[in-house]
């Protein structure tokens, strides 16, 4: 039987860098939502995954969480969360896979990737650790005005640049953002368009590219609003 599951954005509202782990991997402190944007996975018989009809590499996020949870299945994504656009759309595709397995293990979360604990989870909730430690917070009604550049910012990248740059704290809520403004110079005529189409400041979604102001400003970019948990 045919089954359908949402795979709802994540909006990073703040992210500090505390720390590097031995291993490399950073330490955050983040505030992060689930958004009314979704992606949605048709769940089916077979074991091909396309993406808006293209099958895709053994490599996507989505074969890899079947793989983690030792099912098959043919799986469609449709895609609305832009790519690379700093929104978790990888991961919550992954997580959307976990949640049709019956999977609400972290730490297989985790394995895939350090977004997909939050995106399994969702709601609001303080993220720490490289991203698997949660702790729920109370859900508040909120409206996001994004405005997604037509290119994506690899997040790799972006915490080598911060590394580089020697470590830098954000004057506003994001310390990703003069790193990913080095890797990506180009985010920030699309940061000032909209801070010109709103009058307000707008944010780094993450490592990037995406941009977003809070309340509804449906001339400047995608109106969207925190999600029900």
């Amino acid at each position: 039987m045919r089954h359908v599951e949402r795979a709802p954005a994540k909006l990073t509202l703040s992210l500090r860098v505390v720390g590097v782990r031995a291993d490399g991997y950073h330490l955050i402190d983040a505030e992060m939502v689930t958004l009314d944007l979704a992606d949605e996975l048709t769940f089916g018989s077979g074991d091909a995954v396309t993406f808006d009809g293209a099958e895709v590499g053994p490599d996507n996020l989505v074969t890899r969480a079947l793989a983690a949870v030792g099912r098959t299945a043919a799986v469609h994504v449709t895609k609305r969360i832009p790519p690379g656009a700093g929104l978790g759309g990888g991961s919550s595709d992954a997580a959307a896979v976990l949640r049709w397995a019956g999977c609400s293990d972290l730490a297989v979360a985790a394995a895939l990737g350090a977004d997909v604990p939050f995106c399994l989870v969702g709601g609001r909730a303080r993220v720490t650790g490289i991203g698997e430690v949660l702790s729920p917070l109370e859900p508040v009604a909120r409206v996001f005005t994004l405005l997604t550049p037509p290119f994506g910012v690899s997040t790799p990248a972006v915490y080598d640049a911060w590394d580089a740059l020697g470590g830098p704290t954000a004057a506003g809520p994001n310390d990703l953002e003069p790193a990913a403004l080095a890797v990506e110079p180009r985010l920030a005529e699309w940061r000032d368009r909209l801070g010109s189409a709103t009058g307000q400041t707008p944010v780094l979604a993450g490592s990037g590219s995406t941009w977003f102001v809070e309340g509804a400003y449906p001339d400047a970019g995608l109106v969207t609003r925190t999600d029900r948990p």
